[in-house]
Formats: structure tokens, C-alpha cells, sequence
């Protein structure tokens, strides 16, 4: 009978093996099947790996839509004799020339 038992167990251990085996094969065919590129895409393209002693040759940067841009507000008014105040401060601690000084003060004077 011992001969009857062993044969028993080879056939449920080759059941088992062959279950462990479908199962694999279920999951190397859901893997391929998950790692394959879904209609429309393409698989990224790779450039070749440098050969030895070359520089790596890399993709150029890809720019970004850049945003249009906001109008931007007018400066609020300023005070003409306020301006003329502080070019006059400006001159004295000697920030601006005396012509750069003359000009300015035309300027905000034609505003007044």
C-alpha cells in the first residue's frame, strides 16, 4: 500500500505544480498585456546609450506655453508738487545731476 500513497501524492503534487504553473502563465499574460502602450500612444522613444568616450546626447528642453500676460495697470497719478518735493531732495543729496534735475522739473511742471 505504500506504493499506492506515494503514487497518490506524486499525481496531487503534480496537480499542484501544474495549478502554480497556469497561474503564472495567467499573470505573465495580464502583465505583458497591462505593459503594453493602450490605443493611440506610443511607447516613449529612448536615444541609444553613448558608446564609450562620448558625451551623452540629450533631448532639447521643451518649452512651456507661456501664459499671456496680465495688462498691466497704469502707475497712479502722483502729485506733481509732491514729485517736484522729492526731485528737489534728490538733487541735494546729490542722487541726480543738475540737468537731470532741470529736465524732470519741466516735465512735472507741464503736468501742473
Amino acid at each position: 500500500m505504500v506504493g499506492g500513497h506515494a503514487a497518490r501524492r506524486s499525481a496531487q503534487q503534480q496537480q499542484q505544480e501544474e495549478a502554480q504553473n497556469a497561474q503564472i502563465a495567467d499573470l505573465q499574460q495580464q502583465q505583458t498585456a497591462t505593459a503594453q502602450p493602450q490605443y493611440g500612444q506610443q511607447p516613449p522613444q529612448y536615444a541609444p546609450p553613448p558608446q564609450y568616450g562620448q558625451q551623452p546626447q540629450y533631448a532639447p528642453p521643451q518649452a512651456a506655453p507661456q501664459p499671456a500676460p496680465e495688462p498691466t495697470p497704469s502707475a497712479p497719478e502722483r502729485d506733481p508738487i509732491e514729485a517736484l518735493k522729492q526731485l528737489g531732495e534728490l538733487k541735494t543729496a546729490g542722487v541726480i545731476t543738475d540737468e537731470e534735475f532741470a529736465a524732470k522739473k519741466a516735465q512735472l511742471l507741464s503736468q501742473i
